[in-house]
């Protein structure tokens, strides 16, 4: 599995861990685990710009 394959799991896990969050109501950890998602979700793009950079680079 590729860096950028992890990060989009652990995005996606990170989105489901705001939702259950959101629902027992704890504010908190909303905002704790958003801030977490954005800076995995900027990761994932560039891991993915940079998969993408190696691939033009190798043609």
């Amino acid at each position: 599995m590729s860096r950028g394959d992890e990060l989009k799991e652990l995005a996606s896990d990170l989105s489901r861990a705001v939702e259950m969050a959101r629902r027992v109501g704890l504010p908190t950890t909303v905002y704790l685990l958003s801030m977490a998602l954005v800076e995995v979700k900027e990761a994932a793009r560039a891991a993915a710009e940079e998969a993408e950079e190696d691939d033009d680079g190798a043609a």
